[in-house]
């Protein structure tokens, strides 16, 4: 489906766990390849010392990888997020946001590991800034990826 990109990022921002939080997305590239997500502190996203709630950060950042590699991979793969985990550096406050980018070599390996049908479980990492560029949490994601057999 080939809707245009500010419907896609409309449909983001209005998804009931992204409204919830207030996790918007403020950019998309229409080939999928960059996004920049932000959180803004408020009362439905705070934790009981007035930082933002880790389960927060963790939602700004769960689907994103995996919505970015179907769609530069297309429908001949399996994408899925296998694991995730999320160390936190230092107490996030105020505005904070993350930025994702899949890069020509990234691609290019997925694809020549996935060639012959082998699952791939490629790691992608996102930082969590603040308004200062401060590290406020390194977020680990490890997807699965394979062609699907009518592919191979």
């Amino acid at each position: 489906m080939n809707l245009p990109i500010w419907l896609i990022k409309l449909l983001f921002n209005l998804w009931p766990p992204f409204l919830g939080a207030g996790i918007r997305v403020r950019e998309l590239s229409p080939d999928f390849r960059q996004a920049e997500v932000r959180l803004k502190l408020g009362l439905g996203n705070r934790n009981y010392v007035g930082t933002h709630f880790g389960g927060s950060l963790y939602a700004m950042t769960d689907p994103f990888y995996m919505l970015m590699l179907l769609r530069q991979l297309g429908g001949d793969y399996y994408v899925w997020d296998k694991a995730g985990r999320i160390d936190y550096i230092k107490p996030g406050r105020g505005v904070v946001r993350a930025l994702f980018h899949l890069s020509d070599e990234q691609l290019a390996d997925i694809r020549e590991r996935t060639a012959a049908g082998d699952k791939y479980l490629p790691e992608m990492t996102v930082e969590i800034r603040d308004a200062d560029d401060e590290l406020v949490a390194t977020v680990h994601k490890t997807l699965y990826v394979r062609k699907k057999p009518r592919q191979r």
